[in-house]
């Protein structure tokens, strides 16, 4: 989603688009995240994180289970992990040739920090600094990079229309956290729910997904002349609002809190498809 954003948004600016680099730098993109997602399967796995976990609700907590129902061993999820990596890398450095160094700062500062989430030592998650890494990785630096493969330049307004994007990435990873409390607060996992408690985590919660449609306000009336249609992204509210309802209710109820796990990818999703058709309509409709 920040991947397509940051190329239609680029599109919008230059009125130039390049499908060859868009696969490379979405394939790239595909391929980094989940060599992120495997080897954090790895390191909770030899930290006993996934193994200790039982209030896990699949498909949105507690790591893919692959290791600990044995499909895979954990030899394998880190050779997984190393092949994903190796084609983002490639891909990356190809970029990199064609379009510029920045796209090679960016790249490292992805992949190093998707090692580090929950690496043994560094654990970034642990340092209180996880769902910073995740905003950024996942929102802003996704945006622009994808932005810069398009444009060969950056623009703030790239940059603020990434923070609905970054904020509501790391919602997902925040209201995941809950089914993961005991488990990760067992381990010494402490991210900020396990540090807050699930009752202030849910408030939280609460202003974050809030903080998502005060961002796309600005962005309309910033950019008013071109912007406008981005308030398409509002339409996603009243899911948010029941989302957020059902958390504040049920933070510490696992299995009535499913909703509010499903809920935050859909309105990721939404929202992202959303302001992705409003830059389009900006430059379609006059």
């Amino acid at each position: 989603m920040p991947i397509a954003l940051g190329s239609i948004l680029a599109w919008s600016h230059t009125r130039e688009f390049y499908w060859g680099y868009f696969i490379l730098t979405m394939i790239g993109g595909i391929a980094i995240h989940a060599g992120a997602n495997t080897i954090n399967d790895y390191f909770d796995h030899l930290s006993g994180n996934d193994p200790v976990n039982k209030e896990y609700v699949r498909p949105f907590s507690g790591g893919s289970r692959l290791i600990q129902t044995q499909q895979l061993t954990a030899k394998q999820m880190l050779k997984i992990s190393m092949t994903c990596y190796a084609i983002g890398i490639t891909i990356g450095l190809i970029l990199t040739g064609l379009r510029g160094l920045p796209i090679l700062v960016i790249g490292i500062l992805g992949v190093a920090s998707g090692i580090l989430y929950v690496a043994p030592r560094v654990n970034l998650a642990s340092r209180g600094i996880g769902e910073i890494a995740i905003a950024l990785n996942f929102g802003v630096l996704s945006v622009l990079g994808a932005y810069y493969v398009q444009a060969q330049k950056f623009s703030w307004e790239a940059v603020l229309a990434s923070i609905p994007v970054a904020l509501l990435i790391t919602a997902i990873l925040w209201i995941n956290e809950f089914p993961d409390y005991q488990a990760d607060k067992a381990v010494g996992k402490t991210h900020w729910v396990v540090r807050l408690g699930r009752k202030k985590g849910a408030v939280v919660f609460t202003a974050m997904m809030a903080l998502v449609y005060v961002f796309i306000l600005l962005l309309g009336l910033l950019y008013p002349g071109k912007g406008k249609w981005v308030l398409l992204g509002f339409l996603t509210l009243p899911l948010s609002i029941k989302v957020v309802v059902n958390s504040l209710k049920h933070y510490d109820e696992i299995p009535q809190l499913v909703p509010s796990n499903a809920g935050t990818i859909m309105v990721h999703v939404l929202t992202g498809v959303l302001l992705c058709v409003g830059y389009l309509l900006n430059v379609l409709i006059k």
